[in-house]
């Protein structure tokens, strides 16, 4: 807006030292750039889907009967914050380096932050576009939020997912002590990302899928194995193997009589 009183005869608007209106009369042939108010007391434009481009000085020309004088105003184009570019998802061994990117644009330039979506996690680990984790641990597996802000728009977020392979881990494989002729059952609980394979051994004789009287189940994170009627023959040394391609662990239990 330019505010003008009667003593004056003759009003533009440039753009830097191009013009844009003279009087009614528009110079420029950007079809966004409109004349909104030539009267006594206004003389004024607008700028429709205002553009990065636009910013910069505009200059209000008037004439009156004396001389020329002019009034700047300056165009600040401010711009939401954008991701442009993010580090893919990422499996890695234990003890490994890993290097996450973030960059993004906007105006005025965004604050770039990353932190660990975990229960643990406390704040910010990164106030930068780049994260580095030197000797990552089991514990800092899971995903990396990105976050870009410029307080003209609520910040944009993504997320990157690291899986930290590790081999297995036995937690939980205790003996158990059961009657002749009862349901018995021998559980292995083991951590490991790949999940682990199972194996049993009774001594060193690995057990089959199927055995009559037995059953074995594996899941991602234990194995199960059930007696359906135990017999002073099932009574004995069992060994609990938990594999993947990073390792293998054991673990042996006793399934005795009561």
């Amino acid at each position: 807006r330019c505010s003008v009183d009667n003593r004056v005869t003759r009003v533009a608007w440039l753009n830097r030292s191009s013009i844009l209106y003279a009087g009614n009369d528009k110079w420029c042939l950007d079809p966004r750039v409109v004349l909104l108010a030539n009267t006594k007391t206004q003389y004024s434009i607008q700028i429709q889907d205002v553009d990065v481009y636009d910013e910069g000085p505009y200059t209000c020309s008037v004439q009156t009967d004396n001389h020329p004088k002019t009034s700047r105003v300056h165009l600040i184009v401010q711009v939401s914050p954008k991701i442009i570019e993010i580090s893919s998802d990422i499996s890695i061994n234990e003890g490994g380096n890993v290097s996450l990117t973030c960059i993004a644009t906007g105006r005025p330039d965004p604050t770039i932050t990353w932190r660990h979506i975990s229960p643990k996690a406390v704040g910010f680990i990164s106030e930068d576009e780049y994260l580095e984790i030197t000797g990552i641990t089991r514990e800092q597996s899971g995903e990396y939020e990105c976050s870009a802000s410029n307080d003209v728009s609520a910040p944009v977020v993504q997320r990157v997912k690291v899986t930290v392979n590790y081999p297995p881990y036995i937690s939980d494989a205790k003996s158990t002590g059961v009657p002749v002729g009862q349901k018995g059952i021998l559980l292995c609980e083991a951590s490991a990302v790949p999940s682990a394979d199972f194996q049993w051994y009774k001594d060193d004789k690995r057990l089959a899928e199927g055995q009559k009287g037995l059953k074995v189940e594996n899941k991602a994170f234990f194995s199960r194995l059930t007696f359906f009627n135990v017999s002073e023959q099932d009574y004995g040394n069992y060994t609990c193997v938990a594999s993947n391609q990073l390792g293998n662990t054991n673990a042996s239990m006793i399934l005795y009589g009561e």
